[in-house]
């Protein structure tokens, strides 16, 4: 892949927004931990959490308002004062579905971390921020054809309906894969900058769009530094959810890189349809808790709590690399050949584990240095 011809231009704009970003999401962490602990907002140890101490959460706050900070400027700068590097062919609705969703997907995630919504609440608000977008004028107008060359168009109710159930399924993948300290919100990083990269290469080549992107990616390293094991805060639903909306946005924001965002994200993604597979299997709904994500059962083999998550980000930066020497038809075959394998190792996972959905949260106590936490007693987060 050859990188577009603006990209000395483009670089030290990029290089700005994501140190901004990091910066602002460093510094504002430790005051949305302050307030989530004032407020109650803490994650409590039991049986199906790895924390055994209690540890707030809401931390995608700071998230959002680094990256919302950051991308409100970076849009101003390459429409309204006209810096070169960033301008872009992106509609000011699609942008304001951007900016303005995702505002109100962390405030979704916020109202969950404090009022622990019911999942089919939560569903709904998914499915109202994504026909938001779609109103706003996003949606997934082709995708490559996995059974010879070129694209499949999607049309009318279909794209609509691939669109929605695009965004919806994005933020709970990221939900789903929320399990240990830094997992999700490293995870996003990964993503962001590797559509961010994608974004920056003559196949795409959407500046802007690369802009956004390192910027999220920005957000996300700034706060990984309180996020990572051991952690002193959660990024919570509200991460969780804005992560998810705005991956699936940036992907297809200009030129769709919705076979990229696949790959990257194969291991959320394939995680989340196999857990929904055997709970549907066993006569159980979707949004039943249990143990039996990847994280889980690499833990159950005996992989400490830093080694399963540097384990995964490892799986995703060779999924990401996969991404700038395969085509978009190659990419799709990678995927579907991850499907299988990955079916097949968690079988295998779930028949070796030990420990089944009773094992408790005291069998990670070791090597666990996390600080105290002064929250007061609160209800504990409802695992995924």
């Amino acid at each position: 892949m050859r990188f577009i011809p603006d990209l000395a231009a483009a670089l030290p704009v990029i290089a700005a927004a994501t140190i901004a970003a990091a910066l602002l999401a460093f510094l504002l962490t430790p005051l949305v931990r302050h307030v989530a602990r004032r407020l109650d907002v803490v994650d409590r140890p039991e049986r199906r959490r790895v924390n055994v101490r209690p540890i707030p959460r809401g931390g995608g706050l700071a998230v959002a308002a680094a990256f919302l900070a950051v991308a409100s400027v970076l849009v101003w700068l390459g429409r309204g004062a006209g810096i070169s590097g960033v301008g872009a062919a992106i509609e000011t609705r699609q942008l304001v579905a951007l900016l303005l969703g995702a505002a109100a997907a962390a405030a979704l995630g916020a109202i969950d971390d404090y009022a622990q919504l019911r999942a089919r609440w939560q569903l709904l608000g998914q499915l109202a921020l994504a026909l938001g977008a779609v109103g706003l004028g996003i949606g997934v107008g082709f995708v490559n054809n996995p059974f010879g060359p070129g694209v499949i168009r999607l049309d009318g109710l279909v794209a609509v309906g691939f669109t929605v159930l695009w965004i919806v399924g994005m933020m709970n993948s990221i939900n789903f894969i929320d399990g240990l300290d830094g997992l999700s919100s490293g995870v996003g990083l990964i993503a962001a900058a590797t559509l961010g990269l994608i974004s920056l290469t003559t196949v795409v080549a959407q500046p802007l769009v690369a802009a956004l992107c390192f910027t999220l990616a920005g957000a996300l390293l700034g706060f990984l530094r309180w996020n990572f094991h051991p952690a002193s805060i959660f990024i919570g639903t509200s991460g969780v959810m804005f992560i998810g909306y705005t991956l699936a946005l940036l992907s297809i924001l200009g030129t769709a890189k919705v076979a990229v965002a696949l790959l990257v994200l194969g291991v959320p993604i394939i995680d989340t349809f196999w857990i929904i597979v055997r709970r549907l299997a066993s006569g159980r709904s979707p949004f039943t808790p249990d143990r039996g994500h990847i994280h889980h059962r690499l833990l159950d083999l005996g992989l400490s709590h830093r080694q399963t998550v540097l384990l995964i980000y490892a799986i995703c930066l060779v999924l990401a690399g996969l991404t700038f020497v395969l085509s978009g038809t190659g990419q799709v075959y990678a995927f579907v050949g991850i499907v299988v394998v990955s079916g097949l190792t968690l079988f295998v996972l779930t028949r070796r584990s030990l420990g089944g959905d009773g094992l408790s949260a005291d069998s990670y106590a070791a090597n666990e240095t996390q600080p105290p936490d002064d929250a007061r007693p609160a209800p504990g987060r409802r695992p995924t």
